[in-house]
C-alpha cells in the first residue's frame, strides 16, 4: 500500500526564511534600515511565550528587528490600547503583532481594530479581511497563507479542486477559505454544526482541519489521493510530563489513504512564522512606499 508523502513544513520554511534574509538584506542596502517588528505579549501564557521565542529568534536569522512588549494581565485595556496607537505612529514601528490568545477581561477584536492595517502582520484588522474577500489582499492572515503555500507545494494549479475547510475561526477558518476561492478552488466550510461531515471530506481533493479535536480525522473521513493540512495543536496525554502534541489527523492511518498530508508538528507551524516574517517585510515596502 502506497503511503502518503510528508509535506515537509520545516524544510518548506527554511527555503522561505532564506529568501527573505536576502530580500531585508536588499531592502536594508536600498533604505539603510531593516524592517521592525513589535509583538505585545499580555500576560504569562506559556505557550505564547514559546510561540514569541520563536518568532524573535526566526527575526533574528533573517535580519529583522524585533521588540518583544511584555504586559501583565492586570494591565487595563486603555493602556495596551495606547501602546498600540504609539506604535501606529512610530515610523520606525514596521508590524505590529498582539499574539493571541489574550486574558479574557481583554477585548480582542477591539485591539485588533486599533492596528494600523498597513503594519498588521497578522492580516485580523477587517480591513485587511476584506482586501482580502475583495481578492486584493493587503496583509493576508499568516497561517491560512503558509497553508496555501504547502497546498500549492505539491498542486501548483488549483483550478477546479474541491477544498473543505473544518473549523470557522477568524484566525484559520475562514481566511483560509477565502485564499482557496481566490485561487479558483470551489470550498465548503465547514464547523461545529456541519451535518454529515464525513461525507463531506469524502468528497473534498485538498481537506484543511483546524478543530482542535486530537486525531479526529480518521483514515474514513479521507478521499483516496487528498492532499491533507493539519493545522491541529493538540495535547495528548494524561499528564503534561507524558503530554506530547499532535494534530486533528489521525496521521497513521490517514496516510494510508491520503496523498499528502502534513505533520504535527514541523508542518503548519514553521510555515505560519514564515510567512510572519514575509509579512513584516512586505509591511516595511508598502509603508515606504506610502510615504514617498
Amino acid at each position: 500500500m502506497t503511503q502518503a508523502v510528508l509535506i515537509d513544513g520545516k524544510l518548506i520554511a527554511a527555503l522561505k526564511r532564506q529568501n527573505i534574509k536576502q530580500h531585508v538584506s536588499q531592502t536594508f542596502h536600498a533604505f539603510g534600515r531593516k524592517p521592525s517588528l513589535h509583538v505585545i505579549l499580555v500576560g504569562d501564557h506559556p505557550a505564547s511565550q514559546l510561540y514569541v521565542q520563536n518568532k524573535q529568534a526566526a527575526c533574528h536569522e533573517v535580519g529583522i528587528d524585533s521588540c518583544v512588549h511584555k504586559l501583565s494581565e492586570n494591565m487595563v485595556e486603555d493602556g495596551v490600547l495606547d501602546l498600540i496607537k504609539g506604535l501606529n505612529q512610530d515610523p520606525g514601528v514596521h508590524g505590529i503583532l498582539l499574539q493571541l490568545p489574550l486574558p479574557n477581561a481583554f477585548n480582542r477584536q477591539r485591539l485588533l481594530n486599533e492596528i494600523n492595517p498597513a503594519k498588521d502582520v497578522d492580516g485580523l484588522h477587517p480591513y485587511n479581511l476584506g482586501r482580502l474577500i475583495s481578492g486584493d489582499p493587503l496583509m493576508v492572515p499568516c497561517t491560512p497563507l503558509g497553508c496555501l503555500e504547502l497546498i500549492q507545494s505539491v498542486c501548483p494549479d488549483l483550478r477546479g479542486k474541491h477544498a473543505l475547510v473544518v473549523g470557522r475561526s477568524i484566525l484559520v477558518g475562514k481566511p483560509m477559505a477565502m485564499l482557496l476561492t481566490n485561487n479558483d478552488v470551489t470550498v465548503t466550510l465547514a464547523h461545529s454544526s456541519t451535518v454529515n461531515l464525513k461525507q463531506l471530506c469524502q468528497q473534498a481533493d485538498i481537506l484543511v482541519t483546524a478543530i482542535g479535536q486530537p486525531r479526529f480525522i480518521t483514515a474514513d473521513f479521507i478521499k483516496p489521493g487528498a492532499i491533507v493540512i493539519d493545522v491541529g495543536i493538540n495535547r495528548d496525554g494524561s499528564t503534561e510530563e507524558k503530554a506530547s502534541v499532535v494534530g486533528d489527523v489521525d496521521r497513521e492511518s490517514v496516510q494510508k489513504v491520503a496523498g499528502y498530508v502534513t505533520p504535527v508538528p514541523g508542518g503548519v507551524g514553521p510555515m505560519t512564522i514564515a510567512c510572519l516574517l514575509s509579512n513584516t517585510v512586505r509591511a516595511m515596502t508598502v509603508q515606504i512606499a506610502d510615504a514617498i
